[in-house]
């Protein structure tokens, strides 16, 4: 019988042992995952995905107050902007409301269309009657360039310029009358459309607190377009409303020729009168007969 050399039966033990330890664990753990998915397998994975829901709830939640806190925090900061106000801005407005007012009532305007319906000559009106107050009031038209951010536009308003305080120096105060529809949306949530019912429709301010009005309003419409997953249109940006009345612009100070009711009288044809006709016939006798004549 031949002999194996030493240290060929000593690699041959190694290997043995070896392939007999490997095989036992090798069969170990296909046990242990064999049991495990078929004993906590199931209930890890249920526990699992209740878990993820019990996140995914508590992640609702969480936005749900951060929304809520937001549309808060806005009325209460929009309600404390808008009172904000100044005896300039009060005595303005006051003058603004009635000229409004009594041309609402006065029926047709100078171009003939209803009075309340003709913007251009409600501002007019407005206009000529802060003048006559006393106020450097004027027609604003501002018009801007487009640029990658926003198209190019131009609007109309009012603004009055006070020189009177040495203090404070030049202070300008705009006037827009048909203020809340210039951030009214089609398709906007109820809580942006009851942020917008709190603006009022004649707007008197100073640059300073329309700023700050015009910030809270577009931040208020970024909001509602991205909870309704609605694109945001460029003419609602912040950049757009500001350029609207804070942008470059061209005063125009006009008098109303008219004020607005007594168009009627004033496009009714001048009558002559019987004493214009004695005349007349007693100047050019001959010329008045000439007339009966033909007649």
């Amino acid at each position: 019988m031949a002999r194996i050399p030493a240290n060929t039966a000593q690699e041959l033990l190694a290997a043995s042992f070896s392939g007999m330890v490997f095989g036992f664990l090798e069969d170990g753990c296909q046990e242990f995952e064999q049991s495990y998915s078929s004993s906590d397998g199931g209930q890890s994975s249920q526990e699992n995905e209740a878990m993820f829901d019990m996140d995914d709830d508590q992640e609702d939640a969480g936005e749900d107050e951060k929304d809520k806190k937001f549309w808060e925090n806005q009325n209460q900061i929009l309600q404390a902007t808008l009172c904000r106000t100044s005896s300039l801005e009060t005595t303005i407005r006051s003058v603004t409301k009635e000229a409004v007012r009594e041309s609402a009532g006065a029926g047709v305007c100078g171009c003939g269309k209803a009075a309340s319906g003709c913007r251009s000559c409600l501002m007019r009106e407005v206009c000529g009657r802060l003048c006559n107050a006393g106020y450097d009031s004027a027609i604003c038209k501002s018009r801007w360039r487009s640029s990658p951010d926003i198209p190019s536009g131009e609007h109309t308003f009012l603004d009055v310029v006070d020189n009177s305080s040495s203090r404070k120096g030049q202070v300008r105060v705009i006037i827009e009358l048909n203020f809340r529809a210039e951030f009214e949306m089609a398709r906007a949530s109820d809580k942006y459309n009851r942020l917008v019912q709190r603006l009022p429709e004649i707007f008197v301010s100073k640059v300073e607190r329309l700023q700050n009005l015009i910030k809270i309003l577009c931040s208020a419409a970024k909001k509602c377009m991205k909870e309704k997953k609605m694109h945001m249109g460029p003419w609602r940006k912040q950049k757009y409303m500001q350029a609207k009345w804070l942008g470059a612009c061209k005063r125009t100070t006009s008098t109303p020729p008219f004020s607005m009711g007594q168009s009627d009288r004033l496009r009714l044809r001048p009558k002559s009168s019987m004493l214009t006709v004695d005349l007349l016939g007693e100047i050019m006798p001959n010329m008045h007969c000439a007339a009966v004549a033909v007649v």
